[in-house]
């Protein structure tokens, strides 16, 4: 195999890409146990060489899971999926150094998402509940100094944590934007979006009943992808202005909102200062028109009985949260 030719190898549980130049190595992985389905990194792709595998489903629950493959010749290793992954599914490394070139180069900008813990404020008799509640696992007890730790790399700012912890833990998420359940547009018996929830946002609470928690929605979109009942897209075309030039592109809109069962809308995302055109154009693609100034109101999450409902295990830390509400 000559140099600078991809050399690809996948499992059930991972994929790889390692591109070797003269003077730069490139190594991506992708894990699959992670990876949602969700179709940002198709989307933000400029070369298209990611596609989506769809879920396979079996009465009304996922049997293997929605997936990715790259078509390794079309891949240049910008690095745009994995700065667009919302599971940190992806890795990239550059001569053994994790690296993303297009944010390196300003091609692609930085996304705002922030955990905070504020000691002074946790009570520490909910350290086990708060960790059970991490969906990611990135949550753990620093015995030594006496304080939470948080794997800051692999967070996913799901807002679990937040309301375990009655607000000692201060998330801020990269998207703005909104999730909607239509229950009575369900098939009967069909819990994939469940399933396949990072977040748990999605879940069947105690009367296995598909409920919605809102708050802790990261707008990955994984529901939409895996749901028997599909979106269904048009092509349309849009102008921007990038340095001087007045550029035409296309993108997929959804046309048939109103038949889904949940339908996720980003409308704005937190983000360092760019203006290229890589990030202007896959920004249109990901993104709603409708771009609404909502935000959300943190302390009245915090105080909601139907989230506090949603996490998991813990009856006594759950009573406890829902008297602070009464009271």
């Amino acid at each position: 195999m000559s140099r600078g030719t991809p050399k690809k190898n996948r499992n059930e549980h991972w994929m790889t890409i390692n591109r070797d130049m003269v003077t730069r190595n490139y190594w991506m992985h992708w894990d699959l146990d992670k990876c949602v389905g969700c179709q940002i990194g198709p989307l933000v792709c400029p070369k298209e060489a990611l596609t989506h595998i769809p879920a396979v489903l079996e009465n009304g629950h996922i049997v293997q899971r929605a997936s990715v493959d790259v078509d390794e010749n079309k891949c240049v290793n910008c690095g745009m999926c994995v700065a667009a992954c919302p599971t940190h599914a992806i890795e990239l490394t550059v001569n053994g150094k994790a690296e993303i070139p297009v944010i390196e180069y300003k091609a692609f900008p930085e996304l705002d998402a922030k955990t905070i813990f504020r000691k002074e404020k946790f009570d520490f008799s909910l350290k086990d509940f708060v960790i059970e509640n991490c969906p990611t696992n990135v949550i753990s007890y620093d015995e030594s100094r006496d304080t939470m730790r948080v794997r800051f790399e692999d967070c996913i700012h799901c807002r679990q944590c937040e309301v375990a912890s009655k607000g000692a833990f201060e998330v801020r998420q990269p998207w703005v934007g909104s999730v909607n359940l239509y229950r009575e547009k369900c098939l009967p018996g069909c819990f994939a979006c469940a399933d396949i929830c990072p977040t748990r946002a999605l879940h069947i609470n105690d009367a296995g009943e598909l409920v919605l928690a809102d708050y802790y929605c990261i707008k990955c979109g994984a529901c939409m992808q895996v749901c028997p009942v599909k979106p269904e897209y048009e092509e349309e075309t849009y102008q921007f202005e990038s340095q001087g030039l007045m550029l035409t592109r296309s993108r997929k809109k959804i046309t048939n909102e109103e038949a889904l069962p949940v339908v996720v809308q980003r409308w704005r995302i937190n983000h360092s200062e760019v203006s290229s055109a890589s990030w202007i154009e896959a920004l249109r693609k990901l993104s709603d028109d409708k771009a609404k100034s909502v935000e959300i109101d943190r302390k009245r999450a915090l105080r909601r009985a139907d989230l506090i409902e949603a996490l998991r295990g813990g009856i006594v830390e759950k009573v406890q949260l829902k008297r602070d509400i009464r009271e």
